[in-house]
């Protein structure tokens, strides 16, 4: 269980998290959708004890991220733009990965294969496709078999046939009954995979509930998330509060 409770995060004057409370339960996947800038990584970021909140906790089968010993055991996390020495092979990465916290060595096969990786395994990080290092950062999430995974844009810049991939591929860790919780800014790619969704803009939740709880009459999830932050954007450029925000 993922629980954040009514967590701020200030930079300068800046509130980027503005009070944010909200869950991700085992077996769901949990969508934490919302455009770029909306706070969503600086949440992640608290929650895998990166950053420090300003205020309010954010926790992880009730304890912070940082009491955790050998974390990639009970978490797996790949936040956006976290890069690997591209001079390493796919395997080495693992391998390095997996020794930090006492993973035994016969999981890298387990994880290459699991996220078909097997046949570039010996393939250096920066001949990766950008699909590629996608599936590659879900491994190194993976090695510990955590019943937590946090995925930060893991379908940013994938064609096509690597989104429909990792469609599958969340969907099934959650049937297997991990809490996965995936943040992303193009809701399309959540139509269909998220259980349930956490819509945030400006710092702010503006819905959270089912997926069909949120989509509600609007059809489909990015419809109601242009109604939702449309209508956010309007309320922030009406009064004295908007202008000053």
């Amino acid at each position: 269980m993922i629980q954040i409770s009514h967590l701020v995060k200030r930079r300068g004057a800046r509130t980027v998290v503005d009070d944010v409370s909200f869950e991700a339960r085992p077996g769901r996947v949990t969508g934490f959708l919302g455009p770029n800038g909306a706070g969503k990584s600086s949440t992640l970021r608290i929650l895998l004890g990166l950053d420090r909140a300003t205020a309010g906790t954010a926790l992880i089968d009730g304890v912070p991220y940082r009491s955790i010993r050998r974390p990639l055991w009970r978490v797996g996390a790949m936040l956006d733009g976290a890069g690997a020495n591209t001079g390493r092979t796919a395997r080495a990465h693992l391998t390095w990965v997996a020794q930090s916290n006492a993973i035994p060595a016969r999981r890298v096969d387990d994880v290459l294969e699991l996220t078909g990786l097997a046949a570039a395994a010996r393939t250096r990080i920066g001949g990766l496709s950008l699909g590629m290092g996608q599936r590659l950062g879900i491994a190194a999430a993976l090695l510990g078999d955590p019943p937590v995974l946090i995925l930060d844009e893991p379908t940013n810049g994938l064609d096509p046939d690597g989104i429909r991939w990792m469609r599958r591929f969340l969907r099934s860790l959650a049937d297997s009954g991990k809490t996965v919780l995936v943040s992303s800014h193009l809701m399309g790619e959540m139509e269909g995979t998220a259980d349930d969704v956490v819509v945030l803009a400006g710092g702010r939740i503006l819905a959270a509930g089912t997926a069909a709880e949120v989509r509600g009459a609007h059809g489909t999830l990015e419809d109601a998330f242009f109604a939702l932050t449309d209508k956010h954007a309007a309320h922030r450029s009406s009064g004295p509060e908007g202008l000053a925000r």
